[in-house]
């Protein structure tokens, strides 16, 4: 099941569209995310690895903003997870924790 809001129509022209730009600016921002979280991991100095955060969680903030305009726009649809699928990767995942020394808990 897809949850989904009424889509905004647009015209359907050769050209650009409001939903083709914001489309573009949301695989942007996602790429954007992507690339600043393997800076993060790189960073070899604690205030450009700060100022790097920074300019990451700004970028997140965005795309999750793009994102909520197009789910307002009926132009970005969600599955709904099924009970029973969460309850599997529950499982598993608890299955692998119980794998770690201390069953996953952090050492004191």
């Amino acid at each position: 099941m897809k949850i989904q809001n009424p889509e905004t129509n647009i015209p359907k022209t050769p050209e650009m569209n409001d939903r083709d730009f914001i489309n573009d600016v949301l695989a942007t921002e996602k790429y954007l995310t992507d690339a600043y979280s393997t800076a993060l991991n790189e960073a070899s100095h604690q205030a450009l690895y700060q100022d790097i955060s920074s300019i990451a969680k700004e970028t997140q903030d965005c795309q999750r903003n793009v994102l909520n305009v197009m789910f307002q726009k009926g132009w970005y649809t969600f599955e709904q997870a099924q009970p029973q699928k969460l309850q599997q990767a529950y499982q598993q995942f608890s299955g692998y924790k119980n794998q770690l020394p201390n069953g996953g808990t952090p050492m004191q």
